[in-house]
């Protein structure tokens, strides 16, 4: 069978591999759509230091069960369209024994730690299928992974219809944090450097954008908020500079959650951190999330199809990763289409 896999950095390739055998507790899922992340392209520019070679790509996957136990706890049948969720985790660490599986400290990312399912078949744990509506979209149903990120950043912020959310980025995950924000009823700030991202932002409908080179970003969420500043900061880019600017754009007593991952420390002024008694909290994956993020798309409350860039064969996807890394102004989600239904 066909499979996209990075061999090295700056090497990946259409590989042709057996057609895998489900272990015991797995089920064989015939993969019809898989989103290209961003930690994709990390892995094919060498910069993602969790990645192991030769990998075999994708976590963001959606397909139709060719085998499956009888026995799975869900009751999913030969047939069924299902999401996977990437995640593996140990199920015993003191993380998931609180129901934080993606603390988990023997925690396996497909396409990561482990080979991905950018591939015509995988082999996935059947209790880590979650069942798709069967009029959802393909395209859809691949990017419900990313909408998990968005949503457990926001999670992690608690927040509440009417708060203001300053959320730092306008990537895929910002965007789309931006747009669940405001499908809870809060007001969504989106700022980046980039004024072509922050127009796309606008024709999402986010209500207010900033680019913070050249804005005072900390004036400007003032005049939005009445002097009250966002009540949740959600720092999606990994800048340190962005990082250290959260606690200039957060409330007294608000909440910052940490998604983007920093390559190297942030010093904080931690005498601001205990004067607007802020709770810092990192946001890593998702946990629990896939069911809200399929109804949040079902439901139409967020339109993931407008962040939909193209959607590519497999055969295509090699040149396209490559494109992706040389071009990344050009990309926001793209979505390889595997197998026909």
């Amino acid at each position: 069978m066909k499979a996209v896999r990075i061999n090295e950095p700056k090497n990946v390739v259409l590989a042709d591999i057996e057609k895998p055998t489900p272990k015991a507790g797995e089920a064989l899922i015939k993969i019809i759509t898989a989103g290209i992340c961003g930690s994709d392209i990390g892995a094919f520019r060498g910069t993602n230091n969790l990645v192991s070679y030769p990998r075999i790509i994708g976590h963001e996957l959606a397909g139709i069960i060719e085998s499956i136990p009888e026995d799975n706890p869900k009751g999913l049948k030969v047939g069924d369209k299902v999401i996977a969720d990437s995640y593996l985790y140990c199920g015993h660490c003191y993380p998931c024994s609180i129901g934080r599986t993606n603390c988990c400290t023997d925690l396996h990312v497909l396409g990561v730690h482990v080979d991905g399912g950018m591939a015509e078949y995988f082999c996935h744990p059947a209790d880590m299928l979650v069942k798709m509506p069967d009029d959802m979209s393909w395209e859809e149903a691949a990017m419900a992974e990313p909408l998990t990120i968005s949503l457990h950043g926001i999670h992690r912020g608690g927040l509440k219809a009417g708060e203001y959310c300053a959320i730092i980025g306008a990537g895929p995950i910002g965007l789309l944090a931006g747009m669940i924000a405001q499908a809870y009823g809060a007001h969504a700030i989106l700022l980046d450097l980039v004024d072509e991202r922050l127009q796309f932002a606008k024709e999402l409908g986010i209500e207010y954008v900033i680019n913070s080179k050249t804005e005072d970003t900390v004036k400007r969420i003032s005049e939005i908020t009445n002097g009250v500043m966002a009540q949740q900061v959600m720092e999606c880019s990994g800048a340190n500079a962005a990082i250290r600017s959260t606690l200039d754009l957060v409330s007294n007593a608000g909440r910052i959650t940490l998604t983007g991952w920093p390559k190297t420390e942030t010093p904080l002024p931690t005498d601001l951190i205990t004067k607007k008694e802020v709770d810092i909290r990192g946001a890593r994956t998702s946990a629990g999330e896939f069911e809200e993020a399929i109804e949040l798309i079902h439901s139409g409350k967020v339109d993931i199809k407008k962040i939909l860039t193209k959607v590519i064969s497999i055969d295509e996807a090699p040149a396209t990763i490559v494109d992706i890394e040389k071009n990344p102004g050009n990309y926001m989600k793209v979505v390889v289409q595997v197998n026909e239904p």
